[in-house]
């Protein structure tokens, strides 16, 4: 099936989920080659974990790296593994922003201002505007690395608390210039980042955006800053919008139930003509199905249960009954 740009064998989505599986260097490695692999069969589309653009946007120990040339090749035998499965494979590219450490990127964390992103992180340098335009640049060579390594796509990665979310929430992003204050001026770094990655791979590439549409604090980012934010990202060059929080992470404290970002996803379809991506702690394949089947969005992803079960989403096919056309 066509999904925007993209050719899929169904609508379950292997959304990206750090492992800690890349060497210190962030390179591939055969342990990180298996894990994906192992779960790409039934899947439609196999989103890898968030890849640092450059050193000092690193995360964590272990996080795979796209920052460097000489990390092509151990890329190229992931897809390479990946698509013997038969699945489709995107790349997440990222910066840590001020959710970073010292220890581990090498120097003062960097953000939109000098907020700390909890009391456990460090207080982050406020980053000039020319810096900022350097980083942009970073992200367009990390995502022609990507095509280059054979991904079938790229993911930006404007969510869970990371660089580009910190500069679209009012939250972390206290600046007084044309990068901080009005939402217009909030939303340009991360536009800026989607326009020249779209340079950089070429008009026909497919692109997605994780968008952090959740802060789950007053103050925070709106829903209709959100949608805005997507219409925005859809001129700017995405073909799919992959919806969920923003410094409220992945699983916010005050969301357990299952498809807890489905509303928000819902809402961001509504306001555009594009393909959206629904996440939020979804187990259930009939629950999957329904979410695709009445509307409320165009894919679905399965993270935790498919950490869990690598066979869930072959499993998933059994149980509906191999309902490919919603599923």
């Amino acid at each position: 099936m066509i999904v925007g740009h993209l050719t899929l064998k169904n609508r379950i989505v292997m959304p990206p989920m750090a492992n800690e599986l890349a060497s210190a260097e962030g390179e591939v490695t055969e342990a990180l080659i298996t894990h994906y692999t192992r779960r790409a069969p039934g899947v439609g589309l196999v989103i890898v974990e968030h890849s640092y653009i450059a050193l000092e946007g690193k995360a964590s120990s272990r996080q795979l790296g796209i920052h460097d040339d000489a990390l092509i090749k151990g890329l190229t035998n992931l897809v390479e593994s990946i698509h013997a499965e038969g699945t489709t494979v995107c790349i997440q590219i990222n910066h840590a922003g001020r959710k970073g450490r010292s220890s581990i990127c090498g120097g003062q964390p960097i953000a939109p201002s000098a907020i700390a992103a909890s009391d456990s992180h460090e207080i982050p340098r406020e980053l000039e505007k020319h810096e900022i335009q350097h980083l942009v640049r970073l992200f367009g060579a990390a995502a022609q690395r990507a095509r280059e390594a054979g991904f079938d796509a790229v993911e930006v990665h404007g969510a869970h608390g990371f660089l580009l979310n910190q500069f679209t929430s009012p939250l972390s992003n206290r600046r007084t210039d044309g990068y901080g204050g009005s939402f217009e001026n909030r939303f340009r770094f991360p536009l800026e980042v989607v326009e020249e990655v779209r340079k950089a791979v070429g008009s026909e590439f497919p692109l997605l955006y994780r968008l952090g549409a959740y802060d789950g604090r007053e103050g925070g980012i709106t829903i209709s800053e959100s949608q805005a934010l997507a219409r925005r990202l859809l001129k700017a060059g995405i073909n799919i919008v992959d919806v969920s929080g923003g410094l409220s992470g992945s699983s916010p404290d005050d969301m357990s139930f299952q498809g807890y970002f489905l509303p928000l996803a819902e809402k961001i379809k509504q306001a555009i003509e594009g393909p959206v991506i629904g996440v939020g702690g979804i187990k259930d394949p009939r629950f999957a199905d329904e979410a695709i089947s009445q509307g409320k969005v165009d894919l679905v992803a399965v993270g935790r249960a498919l950490l869990t079960d690598p066979d869930w989403a072959l499993n998933a096919a059994k149980a509906l009954g191999h309902k490919t056309e919603h599923t």
